[in-house]
């Protein structure tokens, strides 16, 4: 299985184009060592030819452009993006689909919550209709693991997660399974498997479980702290309602990857304001105490 990161950071990207919080200030100012990142997105493939994006993300179209593999022109049009697969719909996770109408159409793997929320609050399939067939709607079975025809070799296993609706979503108040997902993803040839979730706001037993079957984690890394935004001046939510495990405090993270020995673990979906960010911080030393990895943009990995 070949894993590309697209893009690992959270909404906004980093620097957010309207933030002077520390980090992005420092990135501007050339005063942090960090490196800039766009929205959170991957592609995996079975044989590195035909691939499919996890999440379309604001930026895609500048991911395509940094990862050649994408665009191999073997024809005056043409892709190598042969499916896209939504774990939420987010818009820092689907706005991308927009950029991609010339393509059109597009094989778009979703859950019934997220079809419902695509289709309705942020109305992505209606509007995209009217170019070229728009988008093809599979549905992800909540109980069921599926393929895609494109990558035959890799078997996904939705999740759900507990995590939040966007405000959008008829169902914002309301949760239901299928609002948010995480995959198990096999390569049925090697034997490698991820579990890749992003946005990441519970974990219980039975997830622990499914984690624990993994070689690579790909998981959320939004913020370090519950309390980061109000912190940092930024915003006046916490992360656990905004759908987001922090890294630190009791329960964090850290303390459900620390019973996970064995995989290999990558925090992805980043917030611009989380210290980890700055290669120099303490957060950033103790990650790199604990094992944990910080995804990047570019960065390749193969199970």
């Amino acid at each position: 299985m070949h894993i590309r990161i697209l893009g690992s950071a959270a909404g906004g990207g980093f620097p957010q184009w309207n933030c002077n919080c520390r980090n992005c200030r420092g990135l501007r100012e050339g005063t942090l060592r960090a490196s800039a990142r766009t929205q959170s997105s991957i592609a995996l493939s079975d044989d590195g030819v035909n691939w499919i994006v996890c999440n379309a993300s604001p930026d895609i179209r500048v991911q395509i452009e940094s990862f050649p593999a994408l665009q191999p022109a073997r024809a005056v049009r043409d892709t190598a993006i042969r499916a896209l697969i939504l774990l939420d719909s987010q818009i820092d996770h689907t706005t991308g689909l927009l950029t991609l109408r010339e393509g059109c159409p597009h094989e778009v793997w979703c859950s019934e919550m997220v079809h419902q929320d695509l289709t309705s609050g942020f109305p992505l399939f209606n509007m995209l209709s009217h170019w070229h067939g728009g988008l093809n709607w599979r549905r992800i079975e909540l109980d069921r693991g599926f393929t895609v025809e494109a990558c035959p070799a890799l078997r996904f296993t939705p999740i759900p997660l507990r995590s939040a609706a966007p405000p959008y979503s008829p169902h914002r108040n309301d949760p239901h399974p299928g609002d948010n997902l995480g995959l198990l993803i096999e390569d049925t040839v090697t034997g490698g498997t991820l579990f890749y979730a992003p946005g990441l706001g519970q974990v219980d037993g039975a997830l622990l479980e499914w984690m624990g079957r993994a070689d690579c984690l790909l998981v959320d890394g939004t913020l370090w702290r519950d309390d980061e935004m109000i912190h940092a001046g930024c915003g006046s939510k916490l992360g656990s309602e905004m759908g987001h495990l922090p890294q630190s405090g009791e329960g964090g993270m850290l303390e459900v990857l620390e019973r996970l020995p064995e995989p290999r673990k990558v925090l992805i979906h980043i917030n611009n304001t989380n210290p980890i960010l700055d290669e120099d911080s303490p957060e950033r030393a103790e990650l790199d105490a604990r094992g944990v990895e910080v995804a990047w943009d570019g960065m390749s990995i193969v199970l």
